[in-house]
């Protein structure tokens, strides 16, 4: 690896630490690229090429991670949507139904007392979700 691909997937790494941590900031790629020292077309590539998705795919996953949980604990699926930094119930929906497979409704009133007694890490493993492939 050259010093040039070693300090953009630091740049890269930086960003997606932000979008970890500021998930439920309204957040576009422009935003993001920012904080890589990029500009936003270059970011989209090189994030796609070390992550394997898109910055705004990766960023709806991590909300929906975020959702999963809140919607363990009982929160509403509307409260749910705008604490996770969605600010369409409608779109939200969509989305955790393509990458949990059951919608938020669903999900909510599913019994998660299984994962109660799993390790913290064990659990966050578990839950995560994972994006399904698309069939064409």
């Amino acid at each position: 690896m050259t010093p040039e691909e070693i300090a953009d997937l630091a740049h890269l790494r930086r960003a997606r630490d932000h979008m970890d941590r500021a998930y439920a900031e309204p957040l576009d790629v422009p935003a993001m690229a920012r904080v890589a020292l990029m500009s936003p077309a270059h970011f989209s590539r090189k994030f796609r090429a070390a992550y394997g998705e898109t910055p705004y795919s990766y960023l709806m996953t991590r909300r929906i991670e975020r959702a999963q949980a809140l919607l363990r604990q009982g929160m509403s699926v509307t409260d749910t949507c705008f604490a996770v930094g969605c600010t369409s119930l409608g779109s939200f929906s969509s989305r955790f139904t393509e990458i949990v497979g059951e919608t938020p409704s669903h999900y909510r009133a599913r019994d998660h007392s299984v994962n109660e007694s799993l390790p913290s890490c064990v659990s966050k493993v578990a839950t995560r979700p994972r994006r399904r492939p698309v069939c064409a």
